[in-house]
């Protein structure tokens, strides 16, 4: 399953993130997981949000530059080698990671490892056909997230 990322490119100053939670949190959007690079004076913001359509419009209407793309959340164990078996497996094919990012779901168990990939018919068919689990939007945005205990 197929799975959409935002990519919101802005300058590398204080507000903009704050610009863009704004603009989700009227939309009533929930962020599910999400990174930040910059470069110097821009950067990209990268989002899993429960309607990536929806969220789409919104920032486009609020005058940012956007840009949603296919991506495929996989699930691994989150013990060690669980992330190598993935990115050796695609590294046997020849499957780039273009960008990634994880997250540990609740219980420790399983995490989730979102990859922007330069060939994704072939990673999603590879990764069905070697026992890995794929999420789409709708199966993120039903994952409980992961809640940290207070000491």
């Amino acid at each position: 399953m197929v799975s959409y990322q935002l990519s919101i490119f802005a300058e590398n100053k204080p507000g903009r993130l704050a610009a863009v939670t704004r603009v989700l949190a009227k939309e009533k959007i929930n962020i599910r997981a999400t990174t930040i690079s910059t470069s110097d004076t821009f950067g990209v913001i990268n989002l899993i949000v429960d309607d990536p359509a929806r969220a789409e419009k919104a920032l486009t209407k609020a005058g940012m530059t956007v840009s949603l793309s296919r991506v495929l959340a996989v699930v691994i164990p989150d013990q060690p080698g669980g992330l190598d078996r993935l990115t050796q497996l695609l590294l046997v094919e020849n499957v780039n990671i273009n960008n990634a990012y994880g997250f540990v779901l609740e219980g420790h168990r399983k995490a989730v490892f979102v990859v922007s990939v330069d060939q994704i018919e072939k990673a999603e068919e590879l990764l069905q056909k070697n026992g890995f689990q794929t999420l789409d939007a709708e199966a993120l945005s039903a994952i409980e997230p992961f809640h940290y205990m207070k000491y």
